[in-house]
């Protein structure tokens, strides 16, 4: 009963030892080096993850020994073990010596949970470099300065760093002149058959003639449009602007090519027209009828019937597609692009041409 009780405490106390374990080990990659070259020093420390390790704080310049010293501290490395029981610290350094010798390195010395572990001497060869001794009065002189032959293939990546940094320049430029004019960044020429201007007319008096609520509601909005579209009507047809004249001289003008009698129903549209716009005249619906089939009349007997075989004329049609909203903040980003584009090509640049004029 009691080897029994004992071999069930060590069952129960074994993996609690297993994971307090700890390996600490020192090593260098090579035991051999000559005076000034420098080789990684390694500590590497295997204990449970949830202990404390306290590596030794070594630093840049700070010597092991009268002979070894550190020339810097490369970092720290962590792997967990055992799915994350364990972990492995390794901790890197580099260091030299300026002294032919046969050094021993002193234990290093490293901390888990507040216990101390030291790991084994490490023993280094520092050789010298071997030395002409035979021929020591066989010198040379200092070598001059090497020209090295002119490359382009040193120079390309200054000459595409020019070539985008101008492209960006010319871009900006660009973007700047379209947001100050207000300019369309694209525009579309769309091409379309021109109308014959009594069609065209004859489409609006349709357009018209469907919205029957001007007639009831705005007698003089339904007149302004109607009038307007006489107006363009007789600027295409007769050829002078209609559009800038009143309604007397238009009459007048008209009155050269068509008689008194062909004119008086026009007259008469007109007059109304102008009572509805500028005295607040009041109109019944059958005279805004009457008046509407005025207008179709003068068109009809006025219109130029066009040459069926005739080519008939295209119209250019410009659509802006995307206006530049650009804001001052879009401006400085674009410009802070350039900037730090150009300072970069021109840092390259120097950084080549001090390397060649070494």
């Amino acid at each position: 009963m009691k080897t029994l009780r004992t071999l069930f405490i060590l069952l129960t106390c074994l993996p609690m030892v297993g994971w307090a374990q700890v390996v600490f080990e020192a090593r260098i990659d090579t035991l051999l080096l000559l005076i000034g070259e420098q080789r990684e020093l390694a500590l590497d420390v295997t204990c449970g993850a949830g202990q404390k390790l306290k590596m030794p704080d070594f630093r840049p310049q700070q010597p092991i020994n009268d002979k070894v010293e550190i020339v810097d501290v490369l970092g720290t490395d962590t792997t967990l073990l055992d799915d994350g029981k364990r972990m492995q610290v390794v901790q890197r350094y580099t260091i030299t010596a300026w002294d032919s010798a046969f050094v021993l390195l002193p234990p290093f010395t490293v901390e888990v949970d507040g216990q101390p572990y030291q790991s084994k001497q490490l023993a280094l060869k520092v050789l010298t470099v071997p030395v002409d001794t035979v021929h020591v009065d066989q010198f040379f002189p200092p070598k001059d300065i090497q020209r090295n032959p002119f490359s382009w293939d040193d120079w390309k990546p200054v000459l595409w760093f020019f070539v985008i940094n101008q492209l960006l320049a010319l871009i900006l430029l660009w973007l700047y002149t379209h947001w100050r004019e207000n300019k369309p960044l694209i525009q579309i020429i769309r091409r379309k058959r021109k109308l014959p201007a009594h069609q065209v007319a004859m489409n609006e008096i349709e357009r018209i003639k469907g919205e029957r609520k001007w007639a009831e509601e705005d007698s003089k909005e339904y007149y302004t449009q109607l009038t307007d579209t006489l107006r363009n009507y007789i600027k295409e047809r007769y050829g002078f602007n209609a559009m800038e004249m009143t309604s007397t001289e238009i009459i007048e003008r008209l009155l050269k090519e068509q008689d008194e009698t062909a004119l008086a129903e026009l007259r008469q549209l007109f007059t109304t027209a102008d009572l509805v716009k500028f005295a607040k005249w009041t109109t019944m619906i059958n005279e805004n009828d009457a008046n509407l089939v005025n207008a179709i009349d003068f068109i009809n007997q006025t219109k130029v019937e066009v040459d069926p075989n005739a080519p008939e004329e295209e119209i250019i049609i410009p659509e802006e597609v995307k206006q530049i909203k650009a804001r001052s903040l879009t401006m400085k980003i674009v410009m802070a692009v350039v900037a730090v584009t150009a300072v970069v090509a021109i840092g390259y640049a120097l950084y080549l041409t001090i390397d060649l004029i070494r």
